[in-house]
């Protein structure tokens, strides 16, 4: 069962708008899907040992579009699964693609705020158990970078089909995110900020035999060479094999926007002052992408090291500091970015979820069924219930920043504020009694009313919130808080003031 606090959650789900807000809120009912689509083909590995080489894949994706919508230049979220690079009858049977049902469900939510959502598959194969730590290595890169090629593909395909082809799909080729699920968070990542090969030559990706990824045989990040292996021995594929076929060559595979749900940056030195702006959400205890900096390792039985990544503890505030999460750094004052703003160490983009169960990495995953993907024994979590909780909080952090960072002009007035910390006397607030019992009230000058009190505990944890109060008189009932102190966030129109408040 999953130990993150699910009434926590919900509490975090709750932001009060004064009216449905496009790209904010699910305006739409119902959405239009279209399946099955292909957006490039290129040479998958996946089928070596009984192919010899490697082979044609179609890459498909699957489109979700508000039905009923007028617009014509929507914004464009290309969103890839969860899998760890391997089909899902090799990871357990629960995920691995577009279909994921966890994946759906956001697309469909995205799609009925507004928003063009492409569910797309990549090229799969690595070798996480292999014996050899080095070949699992070298698996693992390679693998990633067939990603990237594929993530960068897919934009190329959308943007060729608004300039030559109509634009069938209604979008703003200037308005493209990246959106990854746990594997598709490691791509979304690394897609945004990969610029060259070069990228990759880094000490745990070289070899004394040089880098493990070589342009002239998997060609460039984009995509867009031939890729063909001249006969380097030792390689699985023969000689003359090639390994990247180029597709939809002289479009930008440029994004406006990136999201991790769960992933982890092969390496914070990718992130550069040209890089989109980034949100990074994950469980600080995921064991398979360490929330700072840690090793990938292959779980139990196997309990494998594989090599040094960045997860979105680490590549957020590295983004940070770079200066490319300007476009996302705003004063919103709803519950879930408060929460955030509490935890995260001021960095904007970084959504921390705490848990106390070693084992979790993705409390947002669910299946549709117990066997989803026909895998017999994969028992797959079911309760969407749960997972849908995560979710709620994952859209609601995304949609004001992604209004930002695509320039969607939406109307922030409901979320937004300033936070501006502001004097006690100054507004003159009083909180009393203090330590309390059972209740503490809340006093202001009529000039300064209260807007909304969230209640954190000394771990930064959102025990409470009242929102839309509207009035300088408030009182705050107890009701199951343990005894302790905490910290009480009272919100005005202008700015904030932050006090304890302590429990006997």
């Amino acid at each position: 069962m999953k130990k993150i606090s699910l009434l926590f959650m919900f509490m975090l789900a709750v932001v009060v708008m004064n009216a449905q807000v496009r790209y904010i809120d699910e305006v739409f009912s119902n959405v239009k899907s279209t399946p099955d689509l292909t957006y490039g083909v290129n040479a998958t590995i996946l089928y070596i040992s009984q192919a010899g080489q490697a082979v044609p894949e179609a890459l498909k994706l699957d489109i979700y579009e508000p039905e009923g919508d007028t617009e014509t230049d929507r914004p464009l979220v290309i969103m890839f699964h969860t899998g760890n690079f391997v089909p899902p009858q090799f990871n357990g049977g629960c995920t691995g693609t577009r279909k994921d049902a966890d994946l759906v469900e956001m697309a469909k939510r995205l799609a009925r705020m507004g928003y063009v959502v492409a569910s797309a598959d990549y090229r799969l194969g690595w070798d996480p158990t292999n014996t050899d730590q080095t070949t699992r290595v070298y698996t693992l890169i390679n693998a990633a970078y067939r990603g990237v090629q594929d993530a960068n593909t897919a934009v190329r395909f959308f943007r060729k089909s608004a300039a030559t082809g109509g634009n069938p799909y209604g979008i703003d080729p200037s308005k493209i995110a990246f959106w990854g699920n746990g594997t598709g968070g490691y791509i979304s990542y690394a897609a945004s900020t990969i610029d060259t090969i070069t990228d990759t030559y880094l000490p745990k990706f070289v070899t004394p035999q040089g880098p493990m990824v070589l342009d002239f045989l998997s060609g460039n990040v984009a995509g867009t060479t031939v890729g063909v292996n001249p006969g380097i021995p030792g390689l699985p594929y023969p000689a003359g094999d090639t390994l990247c076929y180029p597709n939809h060559v002289g479009y930008s595979s440029k994004v406006q926007f990136s999201v991790s749900v769960g992933g982890a940056l092969g390496d914070t030195a990718w992130i550069t002052p040209n890089d989109p702006p980034m949100l990074g959400l994950q469980v600080t205890t995921d064991p398979f992408a360490p929330y700072g900096v840690g090793d990938v390792v292959v779980p139990p039985p196997f309990n494998l090291t594989v090599v040094e990544v960045m997860g979105s503890g680490s590549a957020i505030p590295a983004a940070n500091l770079v200066g490319i999460q300007g476009p996302i750094t705003h004063p919103f004052i709803d519950p879930v970015s408060v929460h955030a703003a509490s935890v995260n160490g001021g960095n904007a983009g970084l959504y921390p979820f705490f848990s106390t169960d070693p084992t979790e990495g993705s409390p947002w995953n669910y299946a549709s069924s117990l066997e989803p993907y026909g895998v017999s024994g994969s028992n797959c979590d079911t309760n969407s219930v749960a997972a849908k909780i995560f979710i709620d909080t994952i859209i609601q952090y995304f949609a004001p920043r992604a209004c930002l960072a695509l320039d969607l002009g939406c109307n922030l007035s409901g979320i937004s504020g300033t936070n501006d910390q502001l004097d006690a006397a100054q507004v003159g607030l009083n909180i009393a009694p203090n330590p309390a019992t059972e209740v503490v009230r809340f006093n202001t000058n009529n000039e300064f009313p209260i807007e909304n009190i969230y209640v954190y505990d000394l771990t930064g944890r959102l025990v409470k919130a009242h929102v839309d109060v509207n009035n300088s008189q408030f009182t705050l009932q107890r009701n199951a808080l343990a005894p302790g102190i905490y910290l009480a966030k009272v919100m005005f129109k202008n700015g904030f003031v932050t006090k304890k408040i302590q429990f006997n």
